[in-house]
């Protein structure tokens, strides 16, 4: 049962720019807050953004200014999530993942999406 689909992942050169999107399916109700995390090769996930129902914010220090998440809402039955990519760097090369938290369940990921930043 698929419940949060990514896309919008790819290659891209430094100084570029990509836009994620991740939908979550109607199954997924009352959710609080989604986000988008990330992890590269050899690293542990880590926090790249979120953004809580009631439009607040939180990103990770290296990507403040260049990144901007936003979403939508409809009818609180499908959630979307974007993730505005700009001034890409090689370090951001990473696979993006999709959150969704709906407590009191455990949070929800997507399947990831490859994001490369490569001259």
């Amino acid at each position: 049962q698929v419940q949060l689909v990514e896309s919008g992942g790819g290659l891209v050169q430094p100084g570029g720019s990509l836009r994620l999107s991740c939908a979550a399916s109607a199954s997924i109700f009352g959710i609080y807050a989604m986000g988008w995390y990330r992890q590269a090769p050899g690293k542990q996930r880590e926090l790249v953004a979120t953004i809580t129902s009631g439009g607040v914010t939180n990103y990770a220090d290296s990507v403040k200014g260049r990144f901007t998440i936003s979403t939508i809402s409809r009818d609180n039955a499908k959630n979307t999530v974007y993730l505005q990519m700009n001034s890409l760097k090689p370090e951001d090369t990473a696979v993006y993942y999709c959150s969704a938290d709906a407590p009191p369940r455990p949070r929800f990921w997507g399947q990831g999406t490859q994001v490369t930043v490569s001259s």
